[in-house]
Parts: structure tokens; sequence; C-alpha cells
């Protein structure tokens, strides 16, 4: 009898179907940064609006050159002390071949590499809904390039990077519940403790300015959000992708409508401020979650996240900090939720075997998420508070009284958001004759 031959495991050939679905799952999760912008955008007051869209965009530029040039080495590369990554090749992409394969996966490292690139851009635009109507647009661009280089990418690589203490102890954060959204609400409660508050909080009305520009931001971070969600997987081979795409639907539908059932409950009403948020509440909260539990677990993750989230938002008013678009309460709030209640609801039948109490996995898994959850929180708070005051000590994080009051649009940027003199655009057939004395009387309300 002829002795068996052993044949060496083939090694991964890239496939199309995973390269082109993760091409898409990237250009799905950068539509969310226009989305957060219009998201913060209306939330804001009218004398407010470029720069808060201002605040977002420049980070699809700005951190798109600091991840090529060092940030996914930093995320991503071979591990030093599990603190920090770095790879030779990684920096500015110079040693990357286009048909080198994400080891272990059937896509190439360009691909891999650009859907975590949109995940930093997103991640520090979070952030700037904390610090609307206040700061300079010079000193948040420093403290982009700054914060990215010295919070995300070595947390990045913490939680996702092999070798990082976060990915090595079992922390499960499936697309971002720590590295992007605790650690972006943590960032924005460390900087607004720093920079103070605006003038007139709790004194002032400070309502929206347009609820169907936050609704559409809403839409379209729901939408890129499966992007987010679903393409971290990095592939569909073995369904768990498309029980993320699910649990992201359900969750975000449980979240909105355990919101409102707060809101009214409390408040008397169901209002589309309530309703986009509670959105967004149950996508931040499903995201690190969604991999590991079960359909019916994940209507429980969005029920949790939406009360507990509505109920935040209203602890600045009691604490006195001024988180003006409620980044703290929704993204931080919402990814502790969701990344703790891993150890509550995991099924063991999702991304892993791991079970939560639930499951009869016992209080282990949850544990090893507190580890993780605190461990980026704490990090980042103080790192960002740090960051906050030398900047503030040195070229100054605000603008001045004067600036916010008259509007930061026109003090950074020369520009505001709608012309309301009826002789801007060009509009055929408009008449440039006198204004009718009705409508010079009319004020705006900025």
């Amino acid at each position: 009898m002829a002795p068996a031959i052993t044949l060496a495991a083939e090694a991964p050939k890239l496939s199309s179907a995973n390269t082109g679905f993760m091409l898409i799952a990237s250009a799905l999760v950068l539509i969310m940064t226009p989305g957060l912008a219009f998201f913060y955008g209306g939330m804001v007051r009218v004398k407010s609006t470029l720069n808060m869209l201002m605040m977002s965009f420049i980070s699809m530029g700005l951190v798109t050159i600091l991840w090529v040039l060092y940030g996914f080495s930093m995320s991503f590369g071979t591990d030093h002390g599990s603190l920090i990554g770095w790879t030779g090749d990684y920096v500015g992409w110079s040693g990357i071949d286009k048909m080198d394969l994400w080891p272990g996966y059937t896509i190439p490292v360009f691909v891999f590499a650009v859907f975590q690139m949109m995940f930093a851009i997103i991640t520090p635009a979070l952030i700037s809904g904390a610090l609307a109507d206040r700061v300079k647009f010079s000193a948040w661009t420093l403290f982009l390039l700054l914060w990215a280089t010295i919070v995300y990418f070595p947390v990045a690589h913490w939680v996702w990077g092999t070798g990082g203490w976060a990915f090595e102890l079992g922390v499960i954060d499936f697309a971002g519940g720590t590295a992007v959204h605790i650690n972006a609400g943590a960032a924005a409660l460390g900087v607004i403790l720093v920079i103070g508050k605006r003038v007139g909080f709790k004194r002032d009305p400070m309502r929206p300015h347009s609820l169907p520009l936050v609704m559409l931001g809403a839409g379209l971070l729901w939408f890129g959000w499966f992007g987010f969600n679903a393409g971290s997987w990095l592939g569909n081979d073995d369904g768990v992708g498309p029980l993320m795409f699910v649990n992201t639907q359900i969750a975000t539908g449980a979240a909105m409508l355990a919101w409102l059932a707060y809101e009214k409950i409390r408040h008397g009403a169901f209002t589309t401020l309530g309703a986009a948020s509670g959105a967004v509440a149950g996508l931040v909260a499903i995201t690190p979650s969604g991999g590991a539990v079960s359909p019916l677990g994940a209507i429980a993750v969005g029920a949790i996240a939406g009360v507990a989230c509505a109920a935040a938002v209203g602890l600045k008013y009691r604490f006195n900090y001024d988180d003006s678009l409620d980044v703290v309460g929704v993204h931080m709030v919402g990814g502790i939720a969701g990344s703790l209640l891993i150890g509550l609801f995991a099924s063991g039948k999702g991304q892993s075997d791991v079970k939560g109490l639930f499951y009869g996995g016992g209080m282990h898994q949850f544990w090893i998420q507190c580890a993780g959850v605190f461990g980026v929180l704490a990090y980042s708070l103080v790192v960002s508070a740090v960051l906050a005051f030398l900047l503030d000590k040195t070229i100054g994080m605000r603008v001045t009284e004067d600036e916010e009051m008259s509007g930061i649009d026109q003090a950074e940027h020369a520009e505001t958001a709608y012309d309301f003199s009826g002789t801007g655009g060009g509009v055929v057939g408009s008449s440039a004759g006198p204004v009718p004395a009705a409508t010079q009387s009319k004020k705006v309300d900025a």
C-alpha cells in the first residue's frame, strides 16, 4: 500500500465576491461621515451650521493622509508590547502589493486598509458634536491630528490588532463599541470639561434649526451602518456577516421605539429628534454586540440602549457639563451598554462560542467586557482632556465670546449656511427691487 501523501493546506486565494463586497462596505462607511455632518448640522443653531459640517468634512481629508502615512501601521502593524503596532511596509503603503492578501482572509491588504480608514475618519468626527458653537476651526484641526495619532490609532490596535491587550484578553467588539463609540464619547467628555460651556447654556434656547436635516443625516447613518457593521466580518462565507446585518436593523428599530416610548412617558410627545436619536443609539449599541447575539437578543440590546441613552442625555443639565449634541449621552453610554450586554446576551452561535450569563456562560465574559470598556474610556478621557488643555493654553481652543454670539460660521469660515437677504442665488425672474417694509421688520432667530 502506497504511503499517504499529506498536502499542505492551500493558501487563501483572492475572492472577487468578498473583495467587491468590502469595497461597497467601505463606501457605505464613508457616506456615514457626511451623514453625521448633516445630523449634527441640523441640530445646531443657524449660525453654526457650516462649522458643524466642516468639523466632519475636515476629518475626511486629514485622517485619510494620516492613515496612509502611519495610522494603518500603528493600528494593524506588528504588535509591540500589546500597546502599539508598527510595520515598515505599511508606512505610506509603500511595501504593499496590489495582490497581497490580508492574512487569513480573501481580500487584498489595500481593501482592508481602506475599510479601516473609514472607521478612523468617522471616529474623531463624532467628538465634534459635543463642541458645537465654540471651538476654533484651526484648533479643532490640530486636535484632530493629535487625537487620531495618540488615541485612536493605539486604541484600534488594542481592540482589533493581533497582540493588542484587549484583543488578546478576549474583549468582543465586532465593529467599534469600544474603539469607536466609547473612545469618541469619552474624548468628548474630556474636552468639554476643559473648554467649558457655551455662552447662554441652560439660559438661552438652543434648539435644532433644521429637523429635516437631522432626519436626513440619521437616515444616511442608518444606511451606511450596514457597511460599518456587516462589513467588519471581512466577507460572507459563514453567515456571521448576514447575522450582523439583520441584527443591525432589528436593534435600531427597537431602540427608536424604546426612546420614543420613554420620551412620551417623560415629556408627553413623540419627537422627530427623539426618533433620530433613538435610531442612532440602537446603531451604537449593536455595533459591538451584533455578531454575538441572536435576533431576540438584538431587540433586548436595542431597547435597553434606547432607554439608557434617552435618560442619559439629560445628565448634562444635572451635572452642568455642556455636551452640545449629546455625544456623551448617545455614543459613550450606548457604546458601554452594547459592549457590556454581550456579557449577558451572547448566544454562543454567532461569531464565536462565547456565551453570556443568560445562555449559561456565567459572568466571565461580562468582566472581560468591563476591562475593555473602562480601559478605553479612562485612557481616552484623560488623554483627550490633556490634549485640550495644552491646546487651550497655547493656541487657544475657543473663539471669542463676541464671535460665538454673532456666529461661528461667519467668524471662522466667512460664510453663512443660508442667504436670507433675498438677493442671493440667481432665480430666473427674481426681482431686485426694494424689500417690502413688512419683510424688513422680520428677524430670523439664529
